[in-house]
């Protein structure tokens, strides 16, 4: 009944629709599809919290962020390219078991399933950006600061948070073509990484605590092909250690 439901409504846009709802019914019942790698994790961490498939409001006003981000930067990419990865999935997963899911719960089942690329882009960069609008703050980092937890890691692992925050902008700056930069804890760790396209940390078993997203769409109004210098302004005047500390007390 359930591929035939797929089949009919036409849920998974991808080379092979019928492939795919099979897929799909597989992970929903806990089986996993026999041409298919099984994803990195079974289960989503408990410090994720859960995010249902509703385009949350901006923590903030469009115009919050400038003149480091502009208005019509953050409407478009908000307005346009955030919504669209939500629209994206409800079409794909409409009437089938993962319709009610989380995002967390899909991007876990979803990962390094070829059959279910689709299913994962769309709900890794809903995620992902959900993330990065709250990594963000309309104050400057001048007045506010890390939980003194945060901070005495960021000491250990960096020295200071200027340090820190040259590795982040080093780091970011330095992905080939679109993705995101984070700091994370890995192994109880403080760390910063990259990722590509729609990848997030916590399917490689490491813990979220802020992000910049580099892709073109996040500053090319705003910086053309300038990402290193939109991510010095952002790095330097936005990020908010209030949401990264709270992130890394639920570690």
């Amino acid at each position: 009944m359930l591929n035939s439901l797929i089949s009919r409504r036409r849920l998974i846009a991808t080379g092979s629709l019928a492939s795919a709802g099979v897929a799909l019914s597989r992970f929903a019942f806990g089986q996993t599809a026999p041409t298919a790698a099984k994803p990195t994790l079974s289960v989503v961490p408990a410090y994720l919290g859960v995010s249902p498939q509703t385009l949350p409001p901006l923590p903030y006003a469009e115009n919050a962020l400038e003149p480091t981000i502009s208005a019509r930067t953050v409407g478009i990419h908000y307005g346009k390219h955030h919504r669209a990865y939500f629209d994206n999935l409800h079409k794909l997963l409409a009437g089938t078991p993962l319709e009610q899911a989380s995002l967390e719960q899909i991007i876990v089942q979803s990962h390094d399933q070829p059959m279910l690329a689709d299913v994962f882009n769309n709900a890794a960069q809903a995620w992902n950006h959900n993330f990065y609008w709250n990594s963000l703050s309309p104050a400057s980092t001048a007045s506010s600061a890390p939980s003194a937890k945060l901070q005495a890691a960021i000491e250990r692992k960096f020295g200071s948070i200027e340090a820190l925050s040259k590795a982040l902008v080093a780091t970011s700056a330095s992905q080939f073509g679109s993705g995101w930069g984070w700091l994370v804890v890995d192994r109880g760790e403080l760390a910063v990484v990259k990722t590509g396209n729609a990848e997030t940390p916590f399917t490689a078993g490491l813990a979220p605590l802020l992000t910049v997203d580099v892709w073109e769409h996040a500053y090319y109004l705003d910086y053309q092909n300038r990402r290193p210098d939109y991510l010095v302004a952002t790095v330097s005047r936005h990020l908010n250690w209030a949401f990264a500390s709270a992130n890394f007390e639920r570690v």
